[in-house]
């Protein structure tokens, strides 16, 4: 137990020191101030705005920025779909796959396109190696820098600047943040064990017996793996993802895989603070994410640790909870993937989350449900300024003070977007989908005349927790799912679970986005009022404990029936 906690504090270590340095070089790449990669990419960047048409001095509103990435995203998901649907007609397709369903296809396309990354098929099964990294890597980078941008847009409008301009923003997160470290990290993991070819799949002897053969899929995979951990993507070139050897074969490859997928979301954080002066608040809030993390680290921890205690009772002792892990990686690893990968919304695994005990699943989905623990790509910061927002009106209304945030009020507006940024699109993209999936079990839950299992693996509490996570992780841009639901062809029920999910795909990423930026623009247009005796600070640690209970106690009132109804009751369950 011991030697686990000083794995998980090490790695945490690590990502509180090279949150300042990345930090700050973000706070340059976006305030275009000079950096070490100028020479080298000014004139490629420029060679872009000249070809696309781009004026990079134009400054957008809320409403032009979020066309712009309306407009751009959909111009990525036609360009990505004529790669899927025409996968058997183009080159690097060694295995010779055809194209899937059109609704299989679909789902991926919005899914990659919205950074979620679920994966409703087996990659190497699946997709061939000019789909996965011409078309689904593609949309790593995009939809990462996507997300990336608007959260930078969205720190600029709180501390009343411009919101930018969204195509410059994307092509910087690009060239001089993901691109840069993408080719570091994919030469450490090449050079770690991960393979990187367009060799078509290997036929070798089995070691049980050199007469029978097993085929092993390879490809293109180091490139891939880090651009699906940095841009908190998620999405694995295997069916088994993080767990599979070839995506992540040793514990240095684990440790680079958990940094790379905290480092921009936490490093995020820092960047506000030099683009508002004011890095003591920063650091108070970054303080706070990173204590409520500990905190679920443990919790999940501390379960996988103690393991099934019916499991216990039948061993006559305490073996952990090692179903579904791998060896290589133990139960502290584990359990600190699956709690960051969760909590910045990437969605790679390492283990399998179903196997987890429910304490951990309870973690998984609270942070799928508050969002900012570390958030999504560049969208939880701007979701952990929403509910600063909030604490700050809440918090004014109890002291009699007027509401501000850097000197600017809260009114009626800021309010009710970060309420329904906060209290309704968020849920509605999980309860509409989810109650009509129980309401109708029948449709999904069925075994077929040739023997594919349509839905529901599991009755009872387990049954819920599956259906509301699919949701849940569609509805938050994770991507990482507990298995046990027919939503893979040929399974009939994959059209429903495809086109349900969809729907929270698409209202999980864009209203969000849209409102954000309203909120960012509304902020940025306000004039700002001088600070007096009577202003209510917010770079306060006492402050900073009041938005901590303002973003717990919201998420509890919120979701708290679907956690007792899930994740807790299983727990009683196993602990009669």
């Amino acid at each position: 137990m011991l030697q686990g906690l000083l794995q998980i504090a090490l790695t945490l270590l690590i990502i509180v020191a090279i949150t300042p340095i990345f930090g700050e070089y973000m706070a340059k790449v976006f305030q275009q101030e000079r950096t070490i990669l100028d020479s080298l990419l000014n004139p490629f960047e420029q060679f872009i705005y000249n070809l696309s048409g781009i004026q990079p001095k134009q400054n957008m509103n809320g409403w032009q920025y979020a066309r712009s990435v309306l407009f751009s995203n959909l111009a990525m998901a036609l360009l990505v779909a004529f790669i899927l649907f025409n996968q058997a007609r183009l080159p690097f397709n060694p295995t010779n796959l055809s194209s899937v369903s059109w609704d299989t296809n679909f789902h991926t396309i919005v899914s990659f396109l919205t950074n979620t990354d679920q994966q409703h098929y087996s990659g190497e099964n699946t997709y061939s190696y000019f789909a996965q990294f011409a078309g689904l890597g593609f949309m790593f980078f995009t939809s990462a820098a996507t997300g990336l941008a608007v959260g930078i847009a969205f720190i600029r409008g709180l501390t009343g600047r411009g919101l930018g301009n969204f195509y410059v923003d994307l092509v910087r997160s690009i060239t001089r943040i993901l691109l840069p470290l993408s080719i570091v990290g994919g030469i450490l993991l090449l050079v770690s064990g991960v393979p990187e070819t367009l060799n078509p799949t290997a036929i070798v002897p089995t070691l049980e017996n050199s007469r029978i053969s097993q085929a092993i899929a390879l490809g293109p995979v180091a490139h891939f793996e880090i651009i699906k951990q940095l841009g908190e993507n998620g999405g694995g070139f295997f069916a088994a993802n993080s767990a599979h050897p070839f995506e992540n074969p040793n514990p240095f490859t684990n440790l680079l895989e958990t940094v790379a997928m905290v480092a921009i979301p936490s490093s995020l954080i820092y960047t506000y603070g030099v683009i508002s002066n004011n890095r003591k608040q920063a650091w108070l809030l970054y303080g706070m994410v990173l204590a409520i993390s500990i905190v679920f680290i443990c919790i999940n921890f501390q379960g996988e640790y103690q393991g099934n205690p019916l499991v216990n009772k039948l061993l006559g002792g305490n073996f952990g909870n090692l179903e579904g892990k791998e060896v290589r990686f133990g139960i502290a690893q584990s359990a600190l993937f699956s709690t960051l990968t969760t909590g910045t919304m990437t969605g790679a695994v390492n283990a399998m989350h179903d196997s987890y005990m429910p304490s951990a699943i309870f973690v998984n989905l609270a942070n799928m449900f508050l969002q900012i623990v570390w958030g999504g790509q560049g969208t939880g910061t701007a979701y952990l300024f929403a509910y600063l927002i909030l604490a700050v009106f809440v918090t004014g209304l109890m002291v009699g003070r007027t509401p501000e945030f850097l000197g600017r009020k809260i009114e009626k507006r800021e309010v009710v977007l970060s309420s329904f940024l906060i209290l309704l699109v968020h849920p509605l993209a999980i309860l509409i989908p989810g109650a009509i999936t129980m309401l109708f079990p029948s449709a999904v839950d069925s075994v077929t005349t040739q023997g594919f299992y349509n839905g529901i693996s599991n009755p009872g509490f387990h049954g819920l927790i599956q259906v509301l996570y699919e949701y849940t992780s569609a509805a938050a841009n994770n991507g990482s799912g507990l298995a046990g639901l027919g939503n893979s062809q040929p399974s009939p029920s994959a059209l429903w679970w495809n086109l349900s999910c969809i729907f929270s795909l698409l209202l999980g990423r864009y209203v969000p986005i849209v409102s954000l930026l309203l909120l960012a623009d509304s902020m940025s247009n306000k004039q700002p009022v001088p600070a007096n005796v009577g202003t209510l600070r917010t770079d306060t640690l006492l402050f900073t404990g009041i938005t901590a209970g303002i973003i717990l106690i919201m998420g509890a009132l919120t979701f708290f029936p679907i956690l007792a109804l899930g994740p807790i009751a299983e727990a009683f369950q196993l602990a009669r």
